[in-house]
């Protein structure tokens, strides 16, 4: 039995009503488990159903070990809310699918949303995904890394520095730090530190959040602010604050009545709002804020080139990627990377500007005449596979692999080569020839003991 403060169940009930019984029960169920897949990998996963607001969401029968399944490693899918897919909705009724658009995820750790829109945004877009928190920026550059998809910047900035890139982004995502009252009934610890000065607290912090962001945002741009908790302080009433100060129209997302999701509970403000007990997934509310046209408009800017292009004897290395004509190879600090041509700009702006910690994709590193292949390479969507021999591995072997143990192969190539399992590409291995050595991050690799 979950145990809640009695001052967050009067709160709750005061909005719910009718419904209040049926929430509480709802929590003291199991939550749903739910995922969504990587469209650029493969993923062979049973599900018991799909999330009806997103095309890649599938729910799963129970929770299994995704530590102990090689295709989690390779960024096949990713474990998520169903309630948070719910953005992809508003991409799709607000956006064309061919624009190019820049856009922001600002808390974006532990990747989740970010991995999510670059599932939705055209090719020839740009994420940038941003967290305050240096430590945890470390998961989501695993998680952006393992999802391939070159089009991104991780950066490590606190939203008011993001006012040097003024009317700069056509999407800033908020996914504000909150009290978390939508995450009780999967973490106990968070019902038993909750208080109702925590809860003012985190709505104010979301306010100098929004309004550190709203600068950053073109005129008519989009922002998506979202919340995992019930209150109205940290939902509506930020909304309403967000109107009033800066003049924002709040837009209207299409859903359908079967989907359950509680709309507009507040008047004249469109929130959507999902709650355990009408919805499969958890607790999460979502509202889209548009930003109106004023005198001071966006103006085209050309960044200082800083780059130098990669050494003759390393040109080998645009064989890598697929389409390699659609990237700038650079060098910096000896490491290779390939930054997509129709966003290599607005990087170069970004990183003149901001604490960048990594963008497109990185290629491998130089270590004297020699050339070494990195996981972002071997992770990526546009990875020339065939410009690497292959050792395709059953799963007891590819989960030895990712625990980072070294294997012997009957028959190799020597040099670099790509462990596959399922189709999927894990990572690096080298065959220096009377020893293979294993090249899977020291950092990312299983912790838990593997069983033959």
């Amino acid at each position: 039995m979950l145990i809640l403060p009695d001052i967050f169940l009067q709160r709750t009930k005061n909005i719910l009503n009718s419904e209040f019984d049926d929430f509480v029960d709802a929590l003291n169920r199991n939550p749903v488990v739910s995922l969504r897949k990587n469209p650029h990998k493969n993923t062979d996963i049973n599900s018991c159903g799909n999330v009806a607001w997103c095309k890649d969401g599938i729910y799963l029968p129970y929770r299994t070990s995704f530590t102990l399944d090689p295709d989690f490693h390779a960024g096949a899918y990713y474990i998520q809310e169903a309630s948070s897919m719910f953005l992809e909705q508003v991409f799709k009724q607000y956006f064309c699918k061919n624009d190019k658009i820049i856009a922001l995820d600002l808390c974006a750790a532990p990747g989740g949303k970010a991995t999510h829109l670059l599932s939705l945004l055209p090719e020839n877009s740009l994420l940038v995904a941003n967290d305050v928190i240096r430590g945890r920026t470390k998961i989501l550059y695993e998680n952006l890394v393992k999802w391939g998809n070159p089009n991104i910047v991780i950066t490590n900035n606190d939203p008011k520095n993001f006012v040097l890139l003024n009317n700069f982004f056509d999407l800033i995502l908020v996914d504000a730090p909150c009290s978390g009252e939508g995450m009780f009934r999967k973490d106990n610890e968070a019902a038993k530190e909750w208080s109702i000065e925590n809860v003012k607290l985190c709505a104010e912090r979301q306010r100098r959040i929004l309004a550190d962001a709203w600068n950053s945002l073109k005129h008519d741009g989009l922002l998506i602010y979202c919340t995992c908790t019930y209150n109205i302080e940290e939902n509506e009433q930020n909304v309403k604050w967000m109107t009033d100060k800066f003049s924002a129209t709040n837009l209207h997302v299409k859903t359908q009545t079967e989907w359950g999701i509680t709309e507009n509970l507040i008047p004249e403000i469109f929130s959507y709002r999902f709650y355990p007990h009408k919805t499969k997934g958890e607790g999460f509310c979502l509202s889209v804020l548009r930003k109106n046209a004023d005198s001071t408009q966006y103006r085209e800017r050309k960044a200082t080139q800083k780059q130098k292009n990669i050494p003759a004897t390393f040109d080998f290395a645009r064989t890598y990627l697929l389409n390699a004509e659609k990237y700038n190879f650079i060098i910096e600090n000896n490491v290779i990377k390939a930054i997509p041509k129709e966003i290599a700009n607005e990087i170069n702006i970004i990183e003149n500007r901001l604490r960048c910690l990594f963008a497109g994709v990185m290629a491998g590193t130089i270590k004297g005449k020699n050339f070494v292949p990195s996981h972002s390479l071997a992770m990526s969507a546009d990875l020339n596979i065939d410009a690497f021999p292959k050792i395709n591995v059953d799963k007891l072997s590819a989960l030895k692999f990712l625990h980072r143990d070294n294997l012997a192969f009957d028959s190799h190539t020597i040099g670099y080569n790509l462990i596959c399992f399922n189709n999927n590409v894990l990572g690096w291995v080298k065959n220096i020839g009377n020893r293979t050595n294993n090249l899977y991050p020291q950092e990312w690799r299983i912790l838990m003991g593997i069983k033959s």
